[in-house]
């Protein structure tokens, strides 16, 4: 069986490295920045040394393709090339330099195919410069008004837009180049898992069947300020201490429903924030994924037992966002597990607690993920790592899949 080069993949992964270095094991590379478009100006060059034609959309996401043997429709595998601040080297970027390395060792094995196969680079998947996060497969997808977008205003310069960025950037192409369902049958979307469960577990690689439903909800306590010093405990309305015991209620409850389910309270705001008065308003989010609907039912009927009333503070709560659990195509996701096991590799099946730009094609065209282990679940930051070795058997299984698709 042919197998990906752990020497190129190597290369790729130390070459791309670079563009957005932050000295600390990590890179910063938002969304068309300089550091982005050098990264993408690297893999224009590498897929076109390996015969690849390059065109990009009109959200400037990259498409480079490797003709087939006959007139048919494309396998499209790749990811993202921009990460959070003070990110990792694998977030995103390993999606595209595996499919990178499995389009070149097509290439240099001259393995024979009947579909093109297509790089893919998506544009913006982050967020982290111009929000919302998945913006570019958002609108070809059709999740987001295009021109809604590109008056989405940057993080890092004052009143600099989305489409001021794409207008400059030189990638902006064609809309008909766009992703759709009469050029391409399918998707292959390779990422770290992001999480400590493949490592902690024993596994090579995560058979993904699709991503987690979530909801978002953010809370809001009114009590009265005071001063801290000579209002009686018996007479206070402390906001602080209803949204505390409200955060235990939730914990309690919780952690009695499926053991599957993730929740985070990950961001409170607390009102005048002086150590001198008794807080009047706070706020805090909870977020709450699991890829069983009925689950997330349950956690709205926890939610929905909270008293309008707690410690003499008036308790609100509305809905930020939510998202609707998407499960991937059967036959691909049973594709990954076949291919991963004539790898030779221990394989699971998972569902992706966060989104990927995947989750979006999966309603235009089919589609699946493969997952390889984060050590100690790190993501999103400079500790993010995941030996080349590991990455070595995603793209194998990620090569493999490919050319099981081709033969459908």
């Amino acid at each position: 069986m042919v197998s990906c080069s752990l020497e190129r993949l190597e290369d790729k992964i130390r070459t791309f490295s670079k563009f957005g270095d932050t000295g600390r094991g990590g890179i910063t590379r938002f969304s068309l920045s300089p550091e982005a478009l050098a990264a993408r100006a690297e893999f224009k060059k590498r897929m076109e040394a390996i015969g690849a034609k390059v065109v990009t959309d009109d959200m400037a996401n990259m498409y480079a393709t490797l003709p087939g043997s006959e007139n048919l429709s494309a396998i499209l595998s790749g990811s993202h090339l921009d990460s959070v601040k003070q990110g990792g080297n694998y977030d995103g970027v390993l999606g595209v330099l595996t499919a990178m390395e499995a389009a070149e060792t097509i290439v240099r094995e001259n393995i024979p195919h009947r579909h093109p196969i297509t790089v893919i680079v998506w544009t913006n998947e982050e967020g982290a410069r111009f929000e919302p996060a998945m913006m570019s497969s958002g609108v070809i997808c059709g999740k987001f008004d295009k021109e809604t977008m590109l008056q989405s205003v940057a993080k890092d310069i004052p009143d600099y837009t989305f489409g001021q960025a794409l207008r400059e950037s030189g990638y902006a192409g064609d809309e008909k180049n766009r992703l759709s369902p009469d050029k391409h049958m399918a998707l292959l979307e390779l990422h770290v898992e992001q999480g400590p469960v493949l490592e902690a577990e024993g596994y090579d690689i995560g058979v993904v069947e699709g991503v987690c439903g979530m909801i978002n909800y953010e809370f809001t306590f009114l009590g009265q300020a005071d001063h801290a010093g000579t209002t009686p405990m018996k007479y206070r309305k402390d906001a602080l201490y209803a949204a505390a015991k409200t955060i235990q209620y939730l914990h309690d409850e919780l952690d009695e429903l499926d053991g599957k389910l993730v929740y985070t309270t990950g961001k409170i705001s607390c009102h005048p924030n002086i150590h001198t008065i008794i807080p009047d308003e706070v706020k805090f989010t909870l977020d709450a994924r699991h890829q069983n609907p009925a689950v997330l039912r349950q956690v709205l009927e926890i939610i929905r037992k909270i008293p309008p009333e707690v410690e003499k503070c008036k308790v609100s709560y509305a809905e930020a966002w939510s998202r609707k659990t998407v499960a991937y195509a059967p036959e691909l996701v049973d594709i990954v597990e076949k291919s991963a096991q004539e790898c030779g590799y221990t394989n699971m099946r998972m569902y992706s607690g966060p989104g990927h730009d995947a989750q979006y094609v999966a309603d235009v065209i089919p589609t699946t993920m493969i997952f390889v282990p984060s050590v100690e679940g790190h993501s999103h930051c400079e500790l993010e790592y995941t030996p080349v070795s590991a990455c070595l058997k995603g793209a194998n299984v990620l090569l493999r899949t490919l050319l099981l698709i081709d033969k459908m």
